[in-house]
């Protein structure tokens, strides 16, 4: 199945701060999910992609590092849409 990612203006402002390692991983991941599909790409520990509980009900996450996060949606249509909401330094 197609996976197309769409990456939110919020999303991209927050990228364009972060260090350039951390943005490689991220755009490493979409290149992936182009490549792949989401199903092949969630196989790989290496994102530890996880639900997102409580507000961010129907969100998911994958880890860019141990602090950063990337925030997404998957909405599910003739293809897989991908809309990633926001990039931040998760706190613990």
């Amino acid at each position: 199945m197609k996976t197309e990612v769409h990456i939110t203006n919020k999303a991209r402002k927050q990228l364009e701060k972060l260090p350039r390692n951390i943005q490689l991983k991220f755009y490493v991941w979409v290149q992936f999910l182009a490549e792949l599909g989401m199903a092949e790409v969630r196989k790989s520990k290496g994102f530890h992609d996880e639900a997102l509980k409580g507000d961010r009900k129907g969100q998911r996450s994958i880890r860019l590092n141990r602090s950063y996060r990337a925030i997404y949606k998957e909405i599910n249509g003739s293809y897989e849409l991908i809309e990633v909401l926001e990039v931040n330094n998760h706190e613990y």
